[in-house]
This record gives C-alpha cells, structure tokens and sequence, in this order.
C-alpha cells in the first residue's frame, strides 16, 4: 500500500514556558523541604542543649547541696 503518495510529518515543538512553571514549582518545593529540615536541626540541636542544662544545673545544684551542713 503506497497511500496516495501521501507524505506524514512529524511536527514536533519545544515548549519552554509550559515545562518552566513546572521546574520552577519543583525548586519551590525542594526549598521549602531544606527550610523545614534546617529548621527541624535547628530546633533539635536547641532542646538538646536545654536538655544537657537543665542536667549539669541539676547535677551541680545536687553536689554544692551536698555541703549544707543539715
């Protein structure tokens, strides 16, 4: 079968901005995932160091107790 001598072409386009929002979307997304886990370090690292103080407090407070003479 030689159809008609038809000739078939294959249009094929770039579109750059429909596929530009959706990168830029993507970068959004990447960046607000890094901010929440910057800020989950961060908050883990400061109740940490609460933690650790509030024992070395403690701990000193018991030991300086210790001398009380009653």
């Amino acid at each position: 079968m030689l159809n008609d001598n038809r000739q078939q072409h294959v249009i094929q386009t770039n579109d750059a901005k429909g596929e530009e929002g959706v990168g830029k979307a993507m970068g959004v997304i990447v960046l607000f995932v890094i901010f929440l886990a910057a800020i989950q370090y961060a908050y883990d690292a400061v109740m940490s160091w609460y933690r650790e103080t509030a024992a070395w407090v403690s701990e000193t407070a018991t030991y300086l107790g210790s001398f009380w003479p009653f």
